[in-house]
């Protein structure tokens, strides 16, 4: 037997998951950051840039899912 959760419950939820996708993203981010003073400005962009490519999928995906789901 399944449980329905509430408007707010699920709107919680959503906000937990879409926390952990913005720390993977900033994580990416920081890494190149790293990267730019390491390695070198062309190869550090390249991860700043997958780190936000990487957050607009995401964000992407939870929004669709959530407006989908209502």
């Amino acid at each position: 037997m399944k449980r329905r959760l509430s408007e707010q419950h699920e709107f919680e939820i959503m906000k937990l998951v879409l926390d952990k996708f913005l720390w993977l993203g900033f994580g990416v981010m920081a890494f190149g950051l790293f990267q730019v003073f390491n390695a070198g400005l062309q190869e550090g962009m390249v991860w700043i840039v997958s780190g936000a490519i990487l957050l607009l999928v995401f964000t992407w995906m939870i929004v669709k899912e959530y407006e989908v789901i209502r």
